[in-house]
């Protein structure tokens, strides 16, 4: 019986850069980059898959260089990673996930397939690493799983500045070699002339990353518009809002904070051709009374809204079957979205959803709050966020201060919003549409005060839909 591949003499750093170029992996002229940036070398590591041999010593030489190293899992970047990572999985028998560039429409609809638990340190696998960003949105989807990304193993390092960067998001990157290796090695073969040495070493000095530096936006994930997005939304509801945003080009949402019924109702009418939703608090109204919800109904038709009651759920699943369905307020037979907390586990979001069976109603997980000391962050947060991301039938995205998650699916809304940035007297933080939208990558911008407190609503809530808007285009451009 033939030996296994795996079990094959080991080669050197040197000879497997030898091997690389002969195999055109790695090339030499005039390429432009994904980032947009002319470049004299190109490394096309995806030839390797033609190569086993090739593979099987890239396996070994990343194997070799974290075996000491403390993790439970390898992913593997898609997608030129993958089959190495996988080779080193089958070989040294440690579990492999998988992330997908995109969720599934169907079955678990999860970004990160396989086996792990909460808190699994998963090593991230590369081929070769110039800014860091892919092992960056690699270990973004990992961490929003609630696994823990400590290190990155690499082929290459093209020494761009992505080690400083990844170790400024508290990640050490391993590498089996860098550029100047790749020179050194080439040149002392032959493969290459002192000319084209000299230009990869001056574009390299020339081509560095910062570790705070914004990568180039063409190196980062295609940033999709509301109706993109709402084309891979499986749930209806996400989907109806998607589609009021891009029709109404608004991404406000009112807080209509107030306690009478007639001054919520007008405050609506008011501001209702500029908001995607209306957020309400029933318990608060003084008046609240059937009436009163017929209304607001033919107001959300009338100007195409939504209705978000936030009653903020927090307790266990049978008694939230309760308070969702029953009492004074019958909230599920009127609001299209609903928020909870996740302190009390996955059992609140299973008691909503037995309530919500056959009814368009979408649940919004409460991730991250706005007010100063707040204890909604760290293991919460992930913890939210994997809760939701196992939901994907009922829960269509979060509260929160900044994007959480890659799934194009999950809506991300955040409260606190004014025109200019501040603290209350109680505690209460405001960020602006444009910190919000487009440096946090949130989706949605909900408003209170600034907008039923102002002197005309109408136009607050225009500028307000203005400012949202512009940030949301900015984000896209």
């Amino acid at each position: 019986m033939a030996a296994s591949i795996m079990s094959c003499s080991p080669a050197t750093t040197e000879s497997l850069i030898i091997q690389l170029h002969s195999i055109d992996a790695v090339k030499f002229g005039d390429f432009t980059l994904k980032s947009g940036i002319q470049s004299p070398v190109y490394f096309d590591l995806r030839v390797m898959i033609s190569h086993p041999k090739v593979m099987v010593d890239v396996a070994n030489l990343l194997w070799g260089k974290i075996s000491s190293c403390n993790f439970k899992s390898l992913c593997g970047v898609p997608y030129t990673a993958l089959p190495i990572a996988t080779l080193m999985s089958a070989s040294h028998d440690v579990p492999m996930l998988i992330r997908r560039k995109e969720a599934k429409g169907y079955g678990t609809k999860k970004l990160i397939e396989g086996t792990f638990s909460e808190g699994d340190v998963c090593m991230i696998v590369e081929d070769v690493v110039s800014s860091g960003s892919s092992v960056l949105e690699t270990a973004e989807s990992l961490q929003a799983a609630g696994i823990r990304v400590t290190d990155a193993v690499v082929l290459l390092n093209r020494e761009q500045g992505g080690p400083e960067k990844l170790a400024a998001n508290n990640i050490k990157l391993h590498s089996i070699f860098t550029m100047n290796d790749v020179l050194s090695v080439l040149s002392s073969a032959g493969k290459m002339s002192p000319e084209m040495v000299d230009r990869v070493t001056k574009y390299i000095a020339e081509n560095k990353f910062k570790p705070d530096q914004q990568v180039p936006s063409a190196v980062k994930p295609k940033v999709l518009t509301y109706a993109e997005r709402a084309s891979q939304c499986t749930h209806s509801v996400s989907r109806r809002l998607l589609k009021i945003m891009e029709q109404k080009k608004t991404n406000l949402v009112l807080s209509a904070d107030v306690t009478k019924s007639k001054e919520l109702l007008d405050l609506v009418d008011k501001t209702g051709p500029h908001i995607c939703m209306v957020k309400t608090h029933a318990d608060t109204l003084d008046d609240f009374c059937d009436d009163f919800v017929e209304k607001l109904k033919q107001l959300s038709n009338k100007h195409n809204f939504l209705i978000f009651e936030d009653r903020k759920f927090a307790d266990i699943g049978n008694t939230v079957v309760h308070q969702f369905s029953g009492g004074v307020h019958r909230i599920s037979d009127w609001a299209d979205v609903i928020n909870a907390h996740t302190v009390p586990g996955a059992g609140v979001v299973q008691g909503l959803q037995k309530v919500a069976q056959g009814k368009d109603i979408g649940c919004l997980l409460i991730a991250e709050m706005s007010s100063a000391g707040n204890l909604a962050t760290g293991d919460y947060t992930q913890v939210t966020v994997k809760i939701a991301e196992e939901n994907p039938d009922f829960v269509i995205g979060f509260i929160c201060l900044s994007k959480l998650s890659s799934n194009p699916a999950l809506l991300h809304m955040t409260p606190g919003v004014q025109l200019k940035e501040g603290q209350d007297a109680l505690g209460q933080r405001y960020l602006t549409p444009q910190e919000v939208i487009s440096n946090r990558g949130s989706d949605i911008i909900i408003v209170g005060r600034g907008i039923y407190g102002a002197s005309d609503p109408t136009e607050a809530a225009r500028q307000f839909q203005i400012a949202g808007y512009d940030a949301y285009l900015a984000r896209l451009s």
